[in-house]
């Protein structure tokens, strides 16, 4: 299985990989002394800058010219930096290693890096030049696939990169400057419809009495629904992402087609929870579940044993907003659904054919873990279980990578897995972030299969039954028309005729032209969601030395 060793690693207060460390390509085997762990992004989770450990040079080498175009191996320029950081890493007071060099320099790491280690490295187009892009993020930004899905979508869609503090921040606990509100765009352009879909508790936004379903109508005097210069559009895109803290900016909402009074809401430091409701509608368990971080794992090991003690027969797991987030816990969420057979696989991961980790067979398997990680329960903790055959997911194009793998895992151990609302968004892929002179970056390095050997859902998982998001509605209200068409579902065996009509009849799908024959309708997402709320994350990998 994957190796969950504790081994000292960057950024890590309890060497748990919480969407902030990488193991280094083989090439780096000899640095062990640096070993660090990784995030497997899929589709799915989250927002913030900068993972896996500060990385510097071999002892004794000789860094080699820093310009042309040709290949070198990204642990000869690891931490030549064009303004090395100074100081301590703030989670292990261990001195940054970078060390003076050039933007040249930082672009041969790229390089080095994304041939050693890219999923696709074969497909990045040989005629691009460093010397034709500015910087190194520019240049990381074009290394990558040309290649296309089946439907048409670029296959590599998660090639990103953050501030290494920024993400350090992030993905430490789920903390984010903003007002606590998920904004979900319904329809992008004029006439546009801005809707809040979620609102995190204690935030800004709550205490404010901001609830879902609200609809943006003007925001700093401008008008949101048809606005169309440049100017008022900068100004709409500033409100909905605070860049700091103590930033204010006025909102006019919409409630049931009647102008709200004015409110300004103020940016501030925002926890995420991530088990925000857990109930019982008769027999059947409700769990909305909104983020694979860390203080998951006991926010649903209570909810479990909550339902668990409601004789619930069933369960549908709201997940139409969550990203994903630490792989490890879709294993434990996956396990305590159903308790698979021991030894059960719930992702194998699949890399390049250099092995670029240098990892055995074993150390690629993931298991369905029946213990506590000890992400925010004690390590080895039993695990409660409902064991149950058959499970509903609320998804939508938000439903990512952690959570997609959720819905593969317990699939390729054949459990019924039925899907209402929309279409995933499709990530089976994974990556380890690194960081090189405060940049971190996110390539795509391996993919995950399922137990029946099942990972290529690069398009998305298609409903069971589509429906669309309700926004008339608070999430877990049995009148919600997912949420209804679930249990309508469970209860009937089939997709009720209400949630096409709802469907039909919604204006929450409006789109800005007619559809194409056949075409699936354009379904709202949620706005200034960062790449970071999209991904999988590992806990420690082994050293490849």
């Amino acid at each position: 299985m994957v190796d969950t060793r504790r081994i000292p690693m960057g950024f890590c207060k309890t060497c748990k990989i919480d969407a902030r460390r990488l193991p280094r390509p083989g090439a780096w085997a000899a640095t062990a002394a640096l070993a660090v762990a990784g995030l497997l992004a899929g589709c799915g989770g989250g927002g913030g800058g900068g993972g896996g450990v500060p990385i510097g040079l071999f002892p004794g080498v000789t860094p080699p010219p820093a310009s042309g175009d040709g290949i070198v191996a990204s642990s000869t320029v690891a931490g030549l930096c064009a303004s090395p950081r100074s100081g301590v890493t703030p989670d292990t007071g261990t001195p940054y290693p970078d060390r003076l060099g050039s933007l040249d320099n930082e672009k041969s790491w790229v390089r080095g890096w994304i041939d050693e280690t890219y999923l696709w490295y074969g497909e990045v187009p040989t005629t691009l030049k460093a010397a034709d892009y500015a910087t190194p993020i520019t240049w990381f930004n074009v290394l990558k696939t040309t290649a296309t899905t089946a439907s048409g979508k670029a296959k590599d869609r998660f090639h990103f990169t953050y501030n290494t503090e920024e993400y350090r921040q992030l993905s430490q606990g789920g903390v984010s400057a903003g007002y606590g509100t998920e904004f979900a765009s319904v329809r992008s352009s004029p006439p546009r419809n801005i809707r809040i879909a979620m609102v995190e508790p204690g935030s800004p936004a709550n205490t404010a009495g901001v609830q879902r379903g609200y609809k943006m109508v003007k925001v700093d005097g401008v008008d949101v629904i048809n606005s169309t210069s440049s100017a008022d559009i900068n100004t709409i895109n500033r409100a909905i992402s605070p860049k700091a803290v103590g930033e204010s900016h006025t909102f006019v909402f919409s409630v049931g087609g009647v102008d709200q009074a004015p409110v300004t809401l103020t940016a501030a430091n925002v926890t995420s929870t991530p088990v925000q409701k857990t109930q019982a509608i008769g027999d059947v368990g409700y769990l909305l579940f909104n983020d694979h971080i860390s203080t998951s794992e006991k926010q649903l090991v209570d909810a479990i044993n909550q339902l668990k003690g409601l004789n619930v027969k069933d369960l549908v797991i709201d997940m139409r907003y969550n990203g994903g987030g630490l792989l490890s816990i879709a294993s434990e969420l996956a396990y305590m659904v159903s308790a698979p057979a021991t030894g059960s696989t719930f992702e194998r991961l699949a890399f390049n054919d250099k092995n670029p980790f240098k990892l055995t067979p074993s150390q690629t398997f993931v298991p369905f873990y029946s213990t506590g990680r000890g992400f925010s329960v004690s390590s080895g903790q039993p695990l409660p279980t409902l064991g149950l055959t058959r499970v509903t997911v609320l998804t939508g194009p938000d439903t990512c990578s952690a959570s997609e793998s959720v819905v593969n895992g317990l699939r390729g151990v054949g459990v019924t897995v039925n899907l209402v609302g929309g279409t995933t968004c499709g990530k089976p892929y994974g990556f380890y972030p690194q960081d090189n002179c405060g940049t971190t970056y996110f390539a795509i390095q391996f993919k995950g299969v399922n137990q029946a050997g099942f990972g290529d859902y690069g398009d998305g998982f298609a409903p069971t039954c589509t429906v669309a998001d309700d926004f008339d509605h608070q999430l877990g209200d049995k009148n919600e028309a997912r949420l209804a068409a679930a249990l309508g579902l469970i209860s009937g065996g089939s997709c009720p005729a209400v949630a096409a009509k709802a469907a039909a009849a919604s204006g929450a799908l409006d789109k800005v032209g007619p559809a194409a024959p056949g075409a699936e309708q354009e379904q709202p997402y949620l706005r200034d969601r960062t790449p970071l709320r999209q991904n999988r994350l590992l806990e420690a990998a082994p050293n490849p030395a």
